[in-house]
């Protein structure tokens, strides 16, 4: 099948197993084109503003960190998600990403001006790392919101979380250097890469203190071993939050709340500040604002006629909760943006009965980080639609503005529900019960069942899935991966895995041929 500019099809043909980047750009008619082109040019303007004043800060950085240059690639992420969407679609999904992409360019920016490695010599960069918290990849910010006088940066994300999103081949060096120490091969590629990164002394020293918590895995809190130990080598002080596992409890939330009083007042005694309720406030109203904004979508997807769907809506999510909390002005405004096309874009596909999906779809369990647009590949080529992703729906609920008790209650469920533990801690309730509860109010008639072949939590649970999968009489596709680590499970075999369903169980025919088998093993 050649490539048909009007209806998107022949996608497959971009691809080419000798070529990282895609052979061409997509020509998507003259108007959406342009469209496309703009977002790029206003990527990359905003980039050189940006980064482009600290040209040489930018080389010694590339030079001294491998993740560094993963983000080169940025632009070739959002073509990936991009490719073949045409109109409202389009325009939702590049409103989705650039406040990520935007936020991302101002906090490499922090990071480098602000890092030990960098700038061992500066004046400037130590009086800005003594005023600078920092943070791992699963511990959300929000508890900065109290400290509007220090900064924060969430060294996790910049060093291992974004750059495996963006380039597939990012976390593959950390990964070995751990293995080489003796780390089994089965441990998740997620904690075994940030272990990595610290045996290879890649982490940016842009703080004087470090916030972790208890993680979502034991996996994951034995690489908290390796970065407080690295750490503190460099003088850091360390606190960690360990909200509970059972948070379903009431009687939990006291030590919840307890344990996060103490880390107010290590980050108090260690900045020579005090925490602001009239800042809080503030940013507790920005979370509910963002969080009215992420339901308003999973409400609409809930009708026939969803309209912010797949990575666009899960990443965007995930992003603005877990590494800017909810506090960036710009994606409160650029969720009202949103928030009204959307509303806009459903009228019209109401009035003219119009864009109802073939098969409605959920995501569950947690996705792999080298293949974020599989769920757009899924769309193009079955007609399968992403309506809500597990990962995103992690922290939902809303601060009640005023009752400083029960704030912190509030905060404190913030933490218990963010990113891989929401679901995947407080019993299999959150994962398995809610499973078929979010089927039922999504109308879905599939689960794309992630299998990260390296996670002990969700692998316990596989046969109970397949059994009430049955009962509930809902498709369970399984498609394995393994998070970080391509090498395991390759974009191909997650694809020829929910293909091998769609063919052998309902019997369908794929609506863009050319997207049923083509290799993109060196794809970014």
């Amino acid at each position: 099948m050649a490539y048909n500019a009007k209806t998107g099809k022949g996608l497959g043909r971009f691809y080419s197993a000798n070529h990282r980047a895609f052979t061409h750009r997509e020509w998507k008619g003259v108007a959406d084109t342009l469209y496309d082109f703009g977002r790029w040019l206003k990527l990359y303007s905003f980039i050189t503003v940006k980064l482009g004043v600290h040209p040489i800060l930018m080389i010694k950085a590339m030079k001294r960190y491998r993740w560094m240059i993963s983000y080169l690639t940025a632009a070739n992420m959002i073509d990936r998600h991009t490719m073949g969407l045409r109109g409202k679609e389009l325009r939702y999904t590049h409103e989705e990403f650039y406040p990520i992409m935007r936020y991302t360019i101002i906090k490499l920016r922090d990071i480098i001006v602000r890092d030990a490695h960098l700038r061992p010599k500066s004046k400037r960069a130590a009086k800005l790392r003594a005023n600078t918290v920092m943070f791992d990849e699963m511990t959300p910010s929000i508890i900065m919101a109290g400290f509007p006088t220090v900064n924060w940066l969430d060294i996790g994300m910049f060093t291992i979380g974004e750059p495996g999103e963006v380039d597939q081949f990012a976390n593959l060096y950390y990964i070995d250097v751990i293995e080489r120490y003796g780390m089994p091969a089965d441990v998740c590629p997620l904690p075994a890469a940030e272990a990595g990164v610290a045996v290879v002394n890649d982490y940016p020293i842009v703080g004087s203190c470090y916030i972790t918590s208890s993680m979502p895995c034991d996996g994951s809190i034995g690489q908290t071993t390796f970065l407080v130990r690295y750490l503190k080598d460099k003088n850091i002080d360390v606190f960690q939050i360990t909200p509970p596992q059972r948070f379903n409890e009431p009687e939990v939330q006291e030590y919840a709340v307890a344990n996060l009083k103490k880390c107010i007042e290590f980050i108090e005694n260690k900045m020579n500040v005090k925490w602001d309720w009239d800042a809080f406030w503030e940013g507790a109203k920005m979370y509910n604002e963002t969080t009215k904004y992420i339901m308003n979508k999973w409400d609409i997807n809930c009708t026939d006629y969803p309209q912010v769907c797949g990575a666009a809506q899960a990443l965007h999510r995930e992003y603005e909760f877990q590494e800017v909390a909810c506090l960036d002005p710009y994606f409160v405004k650029n969720d009202r943006k949103v928030d009204k096309m959307m509303m806009k874009g459903y009228r019209q596909d109401v009035k003219n009965d119009a864009n109802k999906p073939r098969y409605r779809a959920i995501v569950w369990a947690c996705p792999a980080h080298y293949y974020t647009n599989f769920t757009y590949w899924a769309q193009h080529c079955w007609g399968v639609k992403t309506l809500v992703d597990m990962e995103c729906m992690l922290s939902y609920h809303m601060f009640h503005i005023g009752d400083k008790e029960q704030a912190m209650i509030d905060m404190a469920k913030s933490y218990e529900r963010m990113m891989m533990r929401s679901h995947t801690n407080g019993g299999y309730i959150n994962s398995l019960d809610e499973c078929w509860k979010m089927c039922e109010k999504f109308n879905a008639d599939i689960v794309i069942m992630y299998d990260h072949v390296s996670c002990k939590n969700v692998g316990c649970l596989h046969g109970l899935y397949e059994d009430q999968a049955r009962e509930h009489g809902v498709h369970l596709i399984w498609v394995p991966h393994d998070l970080m680590d391509t090498r395991t499970v390759s974009r191909k075999a997650m694809r020829d895995s929910f293909n091998n369903y769609m063919f052998n169980v309902f019997r369908a025919k794929p609506l863009d041929p050319t997207l049923v088998d083509y290799e993109d093993a060196l794809t970014w």
